[in-house]
């Protein structure tokens, strides 16, 4: 389709107009295809806040009965921290150096925001005004059997939320044997520490003694 146009010296040319429609739809089909609909998905992000659920949390804890394809949790003392309906009293494996480590670092990165990096109950979080967590060095707690830090990890308690999720079960009782050193830390002696060892305790003591710093 063409139409004559009229130039400024009063000659005529002709302007091809067929194709406009479909050139003006082309361009809108493109405008229209640069949605960010992928960037804006209607989902919840991980740790993050959630008006859907009731408990406001978007990380959701696994459905009751859920079967791990790979792992069939048949060992009750390492996966569950209980002989029966028992609490366990003994740690499922040997604690070694290297274990204690390990639960230092999961437990500075999980535990220490709330429970403080000395048990004491006084980490960031409630600082900022979140309810504080009891701390370790009670005697109740100092008492309670090692599966019950174990089960509390996993089963949660209180306003603390399980941390099955997040925390392997081997890690989690990995944190239990730190939890339990730091407990011991306040009440050891001397006496407690090894011969080999107190040797080399009682020298850096005197050192330090000796050589105070200024």
């Amino acid at each position: 389709m063409t139409r004559a146009a009229r130039r400024p010296d009063g000659s005529t040319c002709k302007l091809a107009i067929g194709n406009w429609p479909s050139a003006i739809l082309l361009l809108v089909s493109f405008v229209t295809a640069c949605r960010p609909d992928m960037f804006n998905q209607p989902r919840s992000n991980p740790l993050r806040e959630s008006d859907f659920f009731p408990d406001g949390a978007g990380s959701r804890p696994l459905p009751p009965h859920t079967v791990a394809r790979e792992h069939l949790n048949e060992d009750d003392v390492f996966y569950f921290g209980k002989m029966g309906t028992n609490l366990v009293e003994t740690f499922p494996f040997p604690i070694t150096r290297q274990a204690l480590e390990r639960g230092r670092e999961r437990f500075e990165i999980y535990c220490a925001v709330c429970h403080g990096r000395t048990g004491e109950g006084d980490g960031m979080v409630v600082q900022r005004g979140f309810p504080a967590p009891p701390s370790y060095h009670l005697d109740r707690l100092r008492q309670a059997p090692v599966g019950h830090f174990f089960d509390v990890m996993t089963q949660g308690y209180g306003v603390m939320h399980s941390q099955a999720s997040q925390v392997e079960p081997a890690d989690r009782w990995a944190i239990a044997a730190y939890i339990r050193a730091l407990q011991l830390s306040r009440q050891a002696t001397l006496n407690d520490v090894p011969p080999e060892q107190r040797a080399k305790l009682e020298t850096e003591f005197l050192h330090e003694v000796r050589n105070p710093p200024r």
